[in-house]
């Protein structure tokens, strides 16, 4: 049995966990930011919690593509009323941040989870997170979301993402962190093309050869109107759920999506088929 460690919560992989996206920026990609209402922020977050999360995700900087970073002083703003109104409610929080400031005052607030697009690759991110109890989910990005989809460019984008993901791990490691408080993801959408993105999901089982668990999110991202032609948002809700659903069978064993309900209920149908309980 796989144990994730995230804080005070030992999460077991047996069945795939949905992390449910509660979006704090104004500028969300997807059109679920709340910005800074914080009661907006809290009935969303109590919303995905009813639906079946088994992890909250916050988030209060964008990383659509195109965007444009903010002060760690605005994502604390952002993030310390609504930590502190989740922190009791029996459910890992996880904060979505590249900056160490930010993961430490997350922590210090009772996140359970650091989830970083940038691998903990910033100056001070590694001594942030290493003495801590919390998860790490490591994110691979090409580049950095303000020009990560110009030209993304890779010669085996599997291998690529693989071996960049595999040092990331053997950094937090040498760090003192454990491999039980790690995740990694692939990064989907994060300087990548819509054929690379395609190519890392059908070739996803490859990841398990890292030795750690595997978090992926496609919810709504361009990659899936790309070959629908649906516009963001709920429009790419079935999409999103088959993205979830794929990702699943490929070894995936925690999704990241904007729809929990939805997921659950496909999730539940692939369980039953592979004679299992979700």
């Amino acid at each position: 049995m796989s144990i994730l460690h995230c804080g005070a919560f030992r999460l077991s992989l047996d069945r795939p966990l949905i992390m449910g996206i509660v979006n704090l920026t104004p500028d969300s990609f997807s059109g679920d930011g709340v910005g800074d209402d914080v009661a907006a922020a809290i009935a969303h977050a109590e919303a995905q919690r009813a639906a079946g999360a088994d992890i909250l995700d916050l988030g209060a900087e964008s990383s659509r593509p195109g965007a444009a970073p903010v002060p760690a002083e605005t994502e604390i703003a952002r993030l310390l009323p609504v930590l502190r109104a989740l922190r009791d409610w029996g459910v890992p929080v996880s904060v979505d941040t590249t900056k160490p400031e930010v993961m430490r005052m997350a922590i210090d607030e009772g996140a359970a989870l650091i989830n970083d697009i940038a691998a903990l690759q910033a100056p001070g991110a590694l001594a942030a997170v290493a003495a801590s109890d919390a998860g790490i989910c490591l994110m691979h990005m090409q580049g950095e979301p303000r020009t990560m989809q110009a030209q993304p460019h890779y010669a085996d984008v599997v291998a690529e993402v693989r071996d960049f993901l595999a040092m990331r791990v053997a950094a937090c490691t040498r760090a003192g962190i454990a491999r039980e408080r790690l995740l990694v993801d692939p990064g989907f959408g994060f300087g990548k093309t819509v054929e690379h993105n395609y190519t890392l999901l059908r070739e996803l089982r490859r990841f398990a050869e890292l030795g750690v668990p595997l978090l992926a999110g496609l919810s709504r991202k361009s990659l899936l109107g790309a070959v629908t032609g649906r516009p963001n948002g709920d429009a790419r809700l079935p999409a999103s759920v088959a993205a979830a659903v794929l990702a699943v069978e490929r070894g995936a064993r925690i999704v990241r999506v904007h729809d929990v309900a939805a997921t659950k209920d496909a999730l539940a149908v692939l369980a039953a088929t592979e004679g299992r309980t979700q």
